[in-house]
């Protein structure tokens, strides 16, 4: 069965607290008006996992999920859209033997299914039982050993402290494990003042500096090589002369190819055997030297300023490093000469590469760096004794936390066996239980199957056929009736001529029929090895559309099947009805002498307050009495309403009550009323009268202003003040009177 049903962000259903209808039992009535969530219910129940629905939920009892169907409007569109209604497989032609044989294995199933409700309740009990058994245990380890040590040995309960759950782990965990010697509590608090407090942190070595590469290209003789052109050449001796060799290889650029002008004065002096002699004197070896200064000095600075960053990095580092090792003041003096010294070369570098004939004289950088390297080697020294001494304080301090333990569980030693010993024979219990649940569920599909098996040889849609017609007939319904369709598997509507009667049905035949089709489903199923599958039904408002007559005839059919449902009788196990008509849920839900025996029916109200849907629960209490009682409750509760709502309710009081003022005296009343509002009010309220012979009240909205309300109930009292039915008037409201006015005296004077 369904125990509770919550719906939330759909619809009219808010999206903060939604509507829980809970405590549902066998059988349960859900009276609301139109508009105030009813069809948006049944359609949850219709299809729940729908992706709107994903606030939505249904709590099953015993977790165990039943069939639901569901009759509404998407009912009446999906099964008679296009005129014809899938078949409905029941038992209808066995024989009474063959019944009565599938019943016994039924009611077998039945008893299975019992045994294994009763098996999971006791395992559910055991559970229960252990997680009280675990909380109380929790409860103890927190407040008689946690509270009592925290302050002495809270270093001993780290990563167990922010929850009891978390402690009581520990502490069974240690129980199990923990081999330490046992020590007194005043040696333990001894080492506790020693061991616990500051704890020193292991540190990191310092990467130290590789600079071989560094020096390998400052030793490089290139940077003592003149480097200049070919010697054999007409103009080389000029060249070497003068001492312009450099002049004269940054003046080639200047050169064009087509044009014989001097770059520098300007003349046409530049021959092309100028040119090629140029070209000889700066030969491949000379552009090879060039080539090799330009990537020394790419490599170099490359490699320095790598250098430069990784020593930045530890500089910066170490301090901001309370307890760094590193000599961080020489260190800084240290790196800031060989950052200048650094400089320094690559400006000759640059030298270098603008005039390759230039000796250039490197500051060697080792003896920099060796110094430097010294003072990283002397930190990760003292960075190595530090560690050690770190170790060793880790070791005493596992040490003392395990005695620590070793104590807490020696002094709590009877709780801990009572407790352990205690929830292994609930878990035996749990296991046991699990055992033969999976055993009788084996038996249940075993003999489930063979049920289907039997319905198989024995089931039939002539059956629902035969019985709908039936139902037809004898409810007067004899100018149409359901045959098989052309189309195998499908029934169709025909008229008493033969002429098949799709497009012809008034609206209520639909229903009624529809509703007929529905009540055999739901004692049979859509294909044979559903027909005796346990079921849930939900009716929502099934005689929208028909006359006082059916609707007798409908609420007669329900009870037949809620008296089944008391006495556990057939596969339906549950029914949820809405309805917004009071008459339908006043015959449905009267039990009368014959209602049988089992438990009482639930009773819930749907109201919109505001827009957003609200659920009331009556219990086993029927909110509903009568039709015109519910009228004044709407009324009296005008507070909790909507304008609509207690507007349409003061027009029914007065169909129903003023049933016999005529159209004459409209007038003589409307006299009474001087203020024009109050008459505008007045012929308002009259109009439901009027009309009422010609209309459907359960149909009927006016839009009414919530700040109007007063004014409407003040002409509603008037009324009632006016006819000399004041004491009627009072006795419904609730108001206690000092006259003796007869509720019943007549409304003309």
């Amino acid at each position: 069965m369904i125990k509770s049903i919550t719906l939330k962000n759909i619809a009219t259903y808010d999206y903060i607290n939604g509507v829980k209808i809970d405590n549902l039992k066998k059988i349960n009535f859900i009276y609301g008006t139109n508009g105030c969530g009813k069809t948006t219910l049944s359609n949850f129940l219709l299809n729940p996992s729908d992706e709107k629905y994903m606030s939505c939920s249904i709590e099953w009892e015993n977790e165990t999920h039943l069939k639901t169907l569901v009759y509404n409007k998407e009912f009446r569109k999906r099964n008679f859209g296009n005129g014809k209604l899938n078949g409905v497989f029941t038992l209808g032609q066995a024989t009474t033997d063959q019944i009565t044989i599938i019943e016994n294995k039924t009611e077998e199933l039945k008893k299975l299914k019992d045994e294994g409700v009763k098996k999971r309740d006791t395992q559910n009990a055991l559970i229960q039982k252990k997680e009280a058994l675990e909380k109380k245990f929790t409860e103890n380890c927190w407040t008689k050993i946690f509270k009592k040590y925290d302050k002495e040995f809270k270093e001993a309960f780290i990563g167990s402290m922010r929850s009891g759950e978390l402690f009581k782990s520990r502490l069974l965990d240690e129980s199990s494990t923990n081999i330490a010697i046992w020590e007194p509590i005043e040696v333990l608090r001894e080492k506790a003042r020693t061991i616990f407090g500051s704890v020193p942190q292991d540190i990191s070595l310092i990467n130290l500096i590789e600079y071989d590469r560094v020096i390998e290209i400052e030793n490089n003789l290139i940077w003592k090589k003149i480097i200049v052109g070919k010697a054999d050449v007409d103009i080389a001796k000029l060249i070497q002369k003068l001492n312009t060799n450099d002049w004269v290889n940054q003046g080639r650029s200047y050169i064009q190819e087509d044009d014989n002008s001097c770059p520098f004065c300007q003349q046409q002096t530049i021959t092309n055997d100028f040119k090629n002699q140029l070209e000889t004197y700066f030969d491949e070896n000379y552009l090879n030297d060039i080539n090799s200064i330009k990537d020394y000095k790419r490599e170099y600075n490359s490699l320095t300023e790598n250098l430069i960053n990784q020593l930045n990095d530890i500089e910066q580092r170490e301090k901001s490093s309370i307890d760094t090792k590193l000599d961080v003041d020489k260190f800084s003096a240290y790196l800031k000469t060989l950052i200048s010294q650094i400089s320094i070369n690559n400006e000759f570098l640059n030298n270098k590469i603008k005039e390759p004939s230039r000796i250039v004289e490197m500051t060697l950088l080792k003896e920099q760096f060796d110094l430097i390297k010294g003072l990283i080697s002397n930190a990760n020294s003292e960075i190595v004794k530090h560690n050690g001494i770190v170790a060793n304080f880790i070791t005493e301090k596992k040490n003392l936390v395990n005695s620590v333990w070793k104590f807490l569980i020696e002094e709590f030693k009877a709780e801990i066996n009572l407790f352990v010993t205690s929830k292994s024979g609930l878990e035996t219990g749990v296991a046991t239980l699990e055992a033969q649940l999976v055993q009788k569920l084996a038996e249940y599909k075993a003999l489930e199957l063979e049920v289907k098996e039997l319905s198989k040889t024995v089931t039939s849609i002539q059956p629902t056929i035969d019985e709908i017609n039936r139902l037809l007939l004898s409810y007067g319904f004899t100018n149409f009736k359901i045959v098989p369709s052309t189309e195998p598997g499908f029934y169709q509507i025909e008229r008493e001529n033969g002429e098949i009667a799709e497009h012809t049905l008034s609206e209520g035949e639909v229903t009624f029929i529809t509703f007929l089709y529905y009540l055999q489903l739901t004692k049979g199923g859509h294909n044979e090895d559903s027909v005796n599958e346990e079921r849930i039904l939900i009716i929502d408002d099934p005689i929208s559309s028909l006359d006082s007559n059916v609707l007798f005839i409908v609420s007669t059919l329900i009870k037949e099947i809620l008296k089944d449902i008391r006495l556990d009788k057939g596969n339906i196990k549950q029914v949820i009805l809405l309805t917004h008509n009071i008459y339908f849920h006043k015959e449905a839900s009267f039990e009368g002498l014959n209602r049988g025996k089992g438990e009482k029916n639930n009773y819930y109200i749907l109201r919109k307050i505001n827009s957003i849907t609200n659920i009331f629960p009556f219990n086993e209490k029927n909110p509903i009495s009568s039709s015109y009682e519910l009228l004044w409750n709407e009324i009296k509760d005008y507070n909790n309403n909507s304008g609509i709502t207690v507007q349409n309710a003061m027009r029914r009081v007065i169909e129903n009550y003023f049933s016999i003022l005529g159209s004459k005296r409209d007038d003589t009343l409307l006299s009474k009323f001087e203020n024009p509002q109050e008459k505008e009010i007045f012929r308002s309220l009259l109009s439901w009268i009027n009309e009422g012979s010609h209309t459907l009240p359960d149909d009927l909205f006016v839009e009414l202003p919530d700040q109007s309300i007063e004014i409407y109930l003040k002409v509603f009292k008037d009324i009632f003040v006016h006819t000399n039915n004041i004491g009627h008037y009072e006795m419904m409201m609730g108001i206690e009177s000092n006259t003796n006015i007869n509720p019943t005296e007549t409304i003309i004077n």
